[in-house]
């Protein structure tokens, strides 16, 4: 019968070591299967533990005894053989990129190019391996901006941040949204076999307009009746009388913000230290409430907030209530 021996206690004690804390099972099980040959379990008793063949107990040994600890781990080509050359991962990562929502294609081309069967586990394996995931698609908006008025823009914004950070001005984000009983929940930990269901329905809409800076201050009005041009004219009047020193509020180009209610309230407004800075048009990117908007219906709203319509004003208020000190975002 044959057994490991001479082993010291240091080599016990690294024996011990490696089988509990190697991340790689095979050598986890070498180690612990050439500790227990040396406390004297018989090669049939180690068969059962680790439910192989006499042949690979033998070959276990003969690593041990050849090579010592390097014996417990794979060399250089055992294993799993890789089914596609490097070349090929870039191409199936290409065809993936081409068709990101239809796996089954890419399976087809496999076949077509290369002959090989692969299963969408073996692609999903590959993607992730060269850093791509399942995320969410972005919307970005209908056109592009203007280059030349873009740039232009973006320099007096820049130079209204530098303002601020001095103290002399302040900014705040304006911004329309609106909340109702379809959900803005997309992607959730889960049990497979326990799937989370959100009610989805029809529903009155909460619209909200806020005034939010990069320190984290929101003024905020919500509204059960659609936002036009006298409510936030009548909303910035109100704000008004809350500034105490020069405010910009940074708008998008929306009609209900270009028209002559405004714009026939500039005078008075500016007279008390409120001016309106216009946002190029097809750039919601420069407005930072919206990533606020984002937050709120992707991140902050939890599932039971779409129980009910009572149920997703109640949470939607609270967060706002709560911004600034519960629930914050650092605009970099």
């Amino acid at each position: 019968m044959r057994y490991i021996k001479g082993l010291n206690k240091d080599t016990l004690k690294l024996l011990k070591r490696i089988y509990q804390q190697s991340k790689y099972y095979q050598v986890r099980q070498r180690a612990h299967c050439i500790k227990l040959s040396y406390q004297g379990y018989k090669i049939s008793e180690l068969r059962e533990i680790f439910q192989v063949s006499r042949n690979t107990i033998y070959n276990w040994f003969n690593a041990w005894e050849s090579s010592k600890f390097s014996g417990l781990y794979n060399s250089p080509g055992r294993g799993r053989k890789k089914l596609f050359t490097v070349e090929q991962q870039q191409q199936i990562k290409n065809w993936v990129k081409d068709t990101p929502k239809n796996l089954e294609k890419v399976q087809s081309k496999i076949l077509r190019e290369w002959g090989n069967t692969v299963s969408k586990k073996t692609i999903k394996r590959i993607i992730k391996s060269a850093y791509m995931g399942w995320s969410r698609i972005k919307r970005r908006v209908g056109g592009n901006p203007i280059p030349e008025f873009y740039d232009r823009k973006v320099k007096e914004l820049d130079k209204l941040k530098e303002q601020e950070s001095t103290g002399e001005i302040e900014i705040r984000y304006v911004d329309e949204s609106g909340f109702c009983l379809i959900p803005y929940i997309p992607y959730a930990w889960q049990e497979r076999k326990q799937k989370i269901e959100v009610p989805s329905q029809q529903s009155k809409r909460l619209n909200v307009l806020g005034f939010l800076s990069r320190q984290n201050e929101l003024e905020v009005y919500t509204f059960k009746c659609s936002i036009n041009s006298d409510v936030i004219v009548a909303c910035i009047d109100q704000f008004c009388e809350k500034i105490t020193k020069k405010t910009i509020l940074i708008m998008d180009n929306a009609s209900i913000h270009q028209n002559n209610f405004l714009w026939n309230k500039e005078a008075e407004w500016s007279e008390k230290g409120l001016e309106i800075f216009f946002l190029p048009t097809y750039s919601p990117h420069l407005n930072i409430i919206e990533i606020l908007w984002r937050f709120i219906k992707y991140k902050w709203l939890e599932s039971d907030a779409y129980e009910s319509y009572s149920a997703l004003v109640d949470a939607v208020e609270n967060i706002l209530k709560n911004f600034g000190t519960e629930y914050t975002i650092n605009f970099v």
